[in-house]
């Protein structure tokens, strides 16, 4: 199965900004981009709700969300060359899914 972005050909390559993102949802599903906006809004606030409890968020054929840990480790000030402790951390991290992997190749 080949997974077909509509609005891929229309972006030329180049990096989409979220105005950017926002006119293609509400273009291609033919939506107000108000109502496009809401709706990704909605997306990326459910996504960070779920990372925030350390849940992943699986999205078939486009990706997966989810929590890594960076361990601590020291690190340098570049300006001064002082050795610096760096705390251990959450991170997002994101795996793409075969669809997303295929379109893009």
């Amino acid at each position: 199965m080949r997974c077909e972005f509509p609005f891929a050909a229309t972006l030329n390559g180049a990096q989409v900004n979220k105005t950017e993102l926002i006119e293609e949802i509400a273009k291609s599903a033919d939506i107000t981009k108000a109502s496009a906006t809401r709706a990704l809004d909605a997306m990326i606030d459910a996504v960070t709700a779920s990372l925030q409890k350390n849940d992943s968020v699986t999205l078939v054929g486009f990706g997966t969300f989810s929590v890594g840990e960076r361990a601590a480790r020291t690190g340098r000030n570049p300006r001064t060359k002082e050795a610096i402790k760096i705390a251990a951390a959450k991170v997002p991290k994101f795996k793409a899914g075969k669809a997303l992997k295929d379109a893009v190749n």
